[in-house]
């Protein structure tokens, strides 16, 4: 008995220790993506957002509500996504980190602009990728940026974002992932120093494998460049950014927008001069969609998930998204002949 005690204690001993690895909660699953490859097998994110949950219309739950309290570090996109977030944490502890991933340095930011290219962004394989140690940012209440603030002034209560201001769907771009993933590790590592290590290889290795899927997403949507496409809502700017895609319109301006007859009419008229693919998108209903692509003879591509949605949660979310989302568009430009 003596003996089997003994290496009982042994083995305890021989595990590595978890008691410092921060609490983390992220907002949606593409966040929890990410910090999931960071964090390893150290532990895992509370991904506030749950399978099929729509992040426009969300409410916390009481429990959410305590992880968030007990948390140790906040990892999400920022107010400009996720407005019922910024109240919660309005009365959580100071020395919480609060990471808005949207004004961590060497993030890309765009307004909306329904897909047209920024030329002056480097989206091409060579942009800076940065290590783990790339950027110095505070592990505390971050200031709000101009653009949080005016974008922040701008939603309405049910998370509605305003088409003048900051397009929050950053994490559309592999490149702005990169980025977060150096911070995450970062933070996490300011946290829990016997780890950071581990994290800064974890971080290393998750950046490596964005890079690859980022060249195999040029390669596969290198066919769709120039076919014009109509999305759901104005949503892909960073996706068409990045990978030189023609967006030229969106059913509605904003995530809970109702579209108006005057612009139904500009995109049919748009639609029926020109071979386009049209795409629905999760959590949306998808029968004015198909009422047009009828109408007009538009070819209707797959559902679009653009927040992982449906997906199962995990480290393997993120590409899985990015991969779902470049098949879907290739698979529908490649069908349409003009």
């Amino acid at each position: 008995m003596r003996y089997i005690i003994s290496f009982i204690l042994a083995s305890l001993l021989a595990l590595p220790a978890r008691g410092d690895v921060p609490r983390v909660v992220t907002d949606l699953p593409p966040v929890g993506a990410l910090v999931a490859q960071v964090m390893g097998e150290l532990g895992a994110p509370v991904v506030l957002l749950e399978r099929g949950a729509d992040a426009h219309a969300f409410q916390l739950r009481p429990s959410q509500a305590q992880n968030i309290a007990a948390a140790d570090a906040v990892i999400w996109i920022g107010p400009e996504m996720t407005p019922w977030l910024d109240r919660a944490l309005a009365g959580a502890r100071d020395d919480v980190a609060d990471v808005r991933l949207l004004s961590v340095p060497g993030t890309h930011l765009q307004p909306f602009a329904d897909g047209a290219r920024d030329v002056s962004h480097d989206h091409g394989h060579g942009h800076d990728a940065r290590g783990p140690d790339a950027h110095s940012h505070s592990d505390g209440k971050a200031p709000a940026t101009a653009a949080e603030t005016e974008s922040t002034a701008n939603q309405d209560a049910t998370g509605t974002h305003d088409r003048d201001g900051i397009d929050p769907h950053a994490w559309l771009d592999p490149a702005n992932a990169e980025v977060w993933l150096a911070e995450i590790a970062r933070v996490l590592g300011a946290h829990d120093p016997a780890h950071a290590a581990t994290y800064a290889a974890n971080a290393a290795a998750a950046q490596a494998a964005v890079r690859q899927l980022d060249g195999d997403l040029q390669a596969l949507l290198a066919p769709a460049r120039g076919q014009p496409l109509v999305m759901f809502h104005a949503a892909y700017g960073y996706l068409a950014g990045h990978y030189g895609l023609n967006i030229v319109g969106a059913i509605s301006d904003g995530d809970a927008a109702s579209p108006g007859a005057a612009h139904l009419r500009s995109l049919q008229a748009t639609m029926a001069n020109t071979p386009v693919c049209l795409f629905p998108e999760t959590n949306h209903d998808p029968s004015l969609l198909a009422s047009l692509s009828e109408a007009g003879g538009v070819r209707l591509g797959a559902s679009l998930d653009p927040e992982g949605a449906t997906l199962a949660q995990g480290p393997d979310l993120y590409a899985a998204l990015m991969r779902g989302l470049a098949t879907a568009i290739a698979d529908c430009a490649g069908a349409v002949t003009p």
